[in-house]
């Protein structure tokens, strides 16, 4: 008796213990839902795409994307979120050859509340940047651009539902370089399940207002918050199909994997 009881106690703390750890992950893997989150995250992010031109190119990139929130005071964050790309692309404008190198740096600068708004809104706005840090003529767009980003969310038990925006006009950078003005929408719906299990539909749709085209990609993703040792990660794999994409651009369907190393406070 006294054995079993002994027993049934260790059962019971290291299920109380599980219990806890489930409960940091599906903390953590909501707090990845929300792209304003006071989480340090650093993303590793693989797209793999083709069908550029008439060579039927192809195009990866290597997204590093770092996000690391900033205490103002009391009351708000800033939020600091920045696109890395590293790429590698084969005949993207016909007979056009490899190219491998950095592309152009994203930056992003979100001004948010400590807490949400009314009906639980949570939300963020502020600018961002287009720095022309491209290795390659054929990998980046030879400008320098600024404008305005927000982004605005519910999470609602499992649920994490919003969209994040922004629009880029180019003011400076090689004349002989087509001008930028450009607008990016991506509304997303996600579903965390207890075990840490997260669900996302999202669309990463931009269009250019100097050739009037749009690029729509609709990509669906599976992630998982894990532990290397004591580390927290997210691992996610999902795939991507073209709804629209302007003339020569990709077509059909590509895909994404994702390594992201977690940093709780």
């Amino acid at each position: 008796m006294a054995t079993a009881s002994v027993a049934s106690i260790v059962t019971v703390l290291c299920s109380g213990h599980t219990a806890l750890a489930q409960e940091s992950s599906v903390d953590l893997a909501k707090k990845l839902n929300n792209p304003i989150a006071s989480l340090v995250s650093v993303p590793f992010q693989f797209n793999y795409d083709s069908g550029y031109g008439p060579a039927d190119g192809n195009h990866e990139v290597l997204n590093i994307q770092p996000v690391i929130p900033f205490s103002l005071n009391e009351d708000w964050n800033l939020i600091s979120r920045t696109i890395a790309p590293v790429i590698w692309q084969n005949d993207i404008a016909g007979d056009s050859g490899h190219q491998f190198g950095l592309g152009d740096i994203t930056q992003s600068l979100f001004f948010s509340p400590k807490q949400p708004g009314p009906d639980g809104l949570i939300w963020g706005a502020g600018p961002v940047f287009l720095l022309p840090t491209a290795t390659d003529e054929f990998l980046g767009s030879g400008k320098w651009g600024a404008g305005p980003t927000a982004v605005a969310l519910k999470q609602e038990g499992p649920w994490t539902y919003g969209m994040l925006a922004n629009h880029i006009w180019s003011f400076a950078g090689q004349s002989n370089r087509d001008d930028i003005s450009s607008t990016f929408l991506q509304p997303f719906v996600a579903y965390t399940t207890p075990e840490a299990w997260t669900f996302t539909l999202n669309t990463e749709s931009t269009y250019d207002w100097e050739h009037n085209e749009w690029s729509v990609p609709v990509n669906f993703q599976v992630s998982k918050v894990l532990k290397f040792g004591e580390q927290p990660v997210s691992l996610a794999a999902g795939a991507r199909y073209w709804v629209e994409s302007p003339e020569g651009g990709p077509d059909g369907w590509g895909f994404r994997v994702v390594l992201t190393f977690l940093f709780p406070k």
